[in-house]
């Protein structure tokens, strides 16, 4: 029983605290300035003292209509959307305030008869206040409750995006180690001399993707000397039985672009071209960067014998299929994607748009 109401307690704390939530210092400077504006408008010929406590009576009741309003009957009929019955409750609300309120100006004014015969034949204005406050409290609450869903949406939308690339990101990087370390495997077997060039490449490699490739965007000619240290450990391992040509045309500068954008495609090209062929195989990769952009023309010509087995296995869909959403989820609207597999060649054109 003692937690039960102890629990209650809290729960009617925390109740009056959502009055004011995080902008409670913003509510009472507007209590404040409106405090200090009536008193200025007020053109009675009664004493400062008075009308000081008359902008104070009509500042308790306003912000009593108001946060009656915000804290019971929105919750309790316009988010329900009960429209009829908020309309007349908030016209009760109205009823309900202006009788005291027309009493404690009555009573104040005691000493100046004709301004108390004003309140008396005026309560009509007094009423249409009440309303005008209620109706405005509720047209700003609405506003602020779909700007703050909106800001929420937004942030909740940006963490969804956020997680999701860094689950991309998570899938590529172990997808590229399986590939290099396969390579390494190969040349340990050869007993190749170019093992130990090929763990240092391998090193600035994995240092690459595991450190840098944190960042949201990366220079782009790290990314550039990463798809070179690739090709080599390709070349190693394949050696003079297929052409492998990377063509640069312009200068990286300044530009940053996401990691590891160009390499599935690379990997790909690899993995259903060259792997596959007995002899003439060839990889081209052109790559030609402009002010704001860089464009990718990747080719390579595929084994006959691969056709068939294709179409019963499909086979390193993963990086691709990553790949591809990363661009769209990065580059929306920014970036331009042509894949084209023919039985014998195997061409990618992309365009990404860098600012």
């Amino acid at each position: 029983m003692n937690n039960l109401a102890t629990t209650r307690k809290v729960s009617l704390k925390e109740h009056i605290e959502l009055i004011f939530e995080k902008d409670k210092n913003l509510h009472i400077l507007f209590w404040a300035l409106l405090f200090i504006f009536l008193i200025i408008i007020d053109r009675s010929e009664s004493p400062l003292a008075i009308r000081t406590i008359k902008s104070l009576i009509s500042v308790s009741f306003f912000s009593a209509i108001v946060y009656l309003n915000w804290k019971v009957l929105i919750p309790k009929f316009l988010k329900k959307r009960n429209w009829i019955l908020y309309i007349v409750s908030l016209l009760l609300l109205a009823l309900i305030i202006t009788p005291p309120k027309s009493l404690s100006f009555y009573l104040l004014y005691n000493d100046f008869p004709n301004i108390q015969q004003y309140f008396l034949n005026n309560q009509n204005i007094l009423l249409f206040e009440s309303i005008f406050v209620g109706a405005a409290s509720s047209a700003f609450k609405i506003t602020q409750d779909w700007l703050s869903h909106e800001r929420d949406r937004k942030e909740l939308q940006s963490q969804k995006l956020e997680s999701e690339l860094n689950f991309l990101k998570s899938q590529i990087n172990p997808h590229f180690l399986f590939n290099t370390l396969n390579n390494l495997y190969a040349l340990s077997l050869k007993k190749s001399d170019d093992a130990p060039k090929t763990v240092l490449m391998l090193s600035e490699m994995m240092r690459y993707m595991l450190y840098e490739c944190n960042d949201e965007d990366v220079p782009l000619e790290k990314e550039i000397n990463y798809i070179k240290n690739y090709l080599e450990l390709e070349k190693i391992r394949l050696g003079n039985k297929s052409t492998l040509d990377f063509i640069v045309e312009g200068k990286p500068n300044n530009l940053r672009i996401a990691p590891l954008m160009f390499i599935p495609f690379i990997e790909n090209s690899f993995k259903h071209g060259i792997n596959h062929q007995l002899e003439q195989g060839y990889v081209k990769i052109i790559m030609k960067i402009d002010e704001d952009s860089i464009v990718m023309n990747l080719s390579n010509n595929k084994s006959n014998q691969l056709v068939t087995r294709e179409k019963n296995k499909k086979s390193g869909g993963i990086g691709l299929i990553n790949i591809k959403r990363r661009l769209k989820l990065i580059y929306p609207e920014k970036h331009e994607l042509n894949i084209q597999e023919d039985p014998d060649r195997y061409s990618v054109d992309l365009k990404i748009i860098l600012t």
